[in-house]
């Protein structure tokens, strides 16, 4: 017997409790993510997403289903929009069941996905609302055991060793970035609830309304700029040259800033070495995602469009820092990039 054969037996035998129609079910593949197992089965007149630990691989890190069952467990009912948690099993390999969200998941500058700029700017800050939302739940909500904080030094240490397993060209400037983080690394702020990996295409929308936050797999406890920064990088199509294209309706991140500031009612705190970070961040994870791909560990020839984002991502958070006390706003020329080019995005969050 397969392991999606297994995998199935499983489900419709513990789903069976609520619909007995689910025995003539069966799961289908939904593609995307690179985290653990995928599915969609169909469920008391509407359906289920499956989540699953892949065969013969341990259930760490984005493998780790029952870690986001938890966080999608402990959300429900507050003001963050998230899938209900139907079932989870904890038998090897562990999986959960959750509801399906309707909507779609568009990352506007580089999907290549034309939407009306009213629409993607009523998005943009339903998601910054979102946002500030995530950060005033309490971690408490989370119960037993304790998740640990992480630190800023953390976040750094984290993406330079995934910057030094990258493509060797890029690896030198992409330390030099991260010295110059480390060297202007602000004070700490009281520590929230995160996402890890907080944008546009891990919200689903039906029109206006957000309807699901989604892809939890690296959720923690941690500085809430974190998330803020990384989400301004997907603004900005200066960010993506040759992936992205501009899209006026989408705030710049000067702005996005001060909406989530008059949602969180407080300043934030050194924006700019945030937006660094989350520069820095994404150009490792596609510096590695090409090397791995380079090496066969990964074939995805869509990789290869990777190398001027890579250079213009390093290039842009090392100006951040450099103009951050000169009142210079770098970054902000629009690319004229073609945006019907839909496989960019599939390369640029090839991480997940």
């Amino acid at each position: 017997m397969s392991g999606e054969e297994a995998l199935q037996r499983r489900v419709t035998a513990r789903l069976s409790g609520f619909d007995q129609a689910i025995a003539a079910a069966e799961l289908q593949v939904l593609p995307g993510g690179h985290s653990g197992l995928t599915y969609r089965i169909d469920f008391m007149d509407s359906a289920a997403v499956i989540k699953a630990v892949p065969p013969g691989r341990a259930a760490k890190g984005r493998h780790d289903m029952l870690r986001q069952a938890r966080i999608l467990s402990a959300l429900h009912g507050t003001d963050v929009p998230v899938p209900a948690v139907i079932a989870v099993d904890e038998t090897e390999p562990a999986w959960f069941a959750m509801s399906w969200a309707r909507g779609e998941a568009v990352e506007p500058v580089l999907d290549g996905i034309p939407l009306p700029d009213r629409l993607v700017r009523s998005r943009a800050q339903t998601a910054v609302d979102i946002l500030a939302k995530l950060h005033r739940v309490p971690a408490g909500r989370l119960g037993a055991p304790e998740v640990p904080t992480a630190t800023l030094q953390d976040e750094l240490d984290k993406w330079t060793k995934v910057m030094q397993a990258g493509v060797a060209e890029y690896v030198e400037r992409g330390l030099r970035l991260a010295e110059l983080l480390r060297a202007a690394e602000p004070e700490a702020v009281a520590p929230t609830l995160v996402h890890g990996d907080y944008r546009l295409g891990n919200l689903l929308f039906d029109g206006e309304e957000a309807t699901a936050l989604v892809d939890w797999e690296i959720w923690g406890v941690g500085d809430p700029r974190v998330d803020v920064g990384y989400f301004a990088v997907f603004a900005n199509d200066s960010n993506f040259p040759e992936l992205g294209s501009a899209v006026e309706g989408f705030p710049p991140e000067e702005e996005l800033i001060r909406i989530y500031e008059e949602a969180s009612g407080a300043p934030l705190a050194a924006p700019h070495w945030f937006r660094a970070l989350g520069r820095f961040r994404m150009a490792a994870i596609m510096s590695h995602n090409l090397h791995r791909h380079r090496k066969g560990g990964h074939i995805d020839p869509d990789q290869e469009l990777l190398p001027p984002t890579i250079g213009a991502l390093i290039s842009n958070g090392i100006a951040l820092l450099a103009d951050a006390g000169s009142g210079t706003v770098p970054g902000t020329k629009r690319s004229d990039a073609d945006p019907t080019n839909k496989r960019s995005m599939a390369a640029a969050k090839g991480h997940r």
